[in-house]
């Protein structure tokens, strides 16, 4: 499926702005992800497996909060980077 990479997170695609990744779950398409760009994950996931705070991912439009969600091939997978500071 395709996957939407944010900007700070091209270091990792050689600045690819869309890759394609596999799997059936959420879990699965980021481990593919890692797989494929090794150290994308731990800018996604945290030590104890979740999402971190500063990471927005949605499928098809609509937030995703957990890893185990299932996926379908058509799906289009966008992964935000929220902006912080003061």
């Amino acid at each position: 499926m395709e996957i939407l990479i944010p900007t700070p997170l091209h270091s990792y695609t050689a600045g690819q702005r869309h890759v394609h990744a596999e799997g059936a779950t959420l879990d699965e398409v980021i481990t593919d992800l890692e797989r494929q760009f090794p150290g994308i994950r731990f800018r996604m996931i945290d030590e104890q497996g979740r999402m971190r705070a500063h990471m927005r991912i949605f499928v098809n439009g609509a937030a995703v909060f957990e890893l185990p969600t299932p996926l379908r091939e058509s799906d289009k997978v966008a992964i935000v980077q929220a902006l912080s500071g003061g």
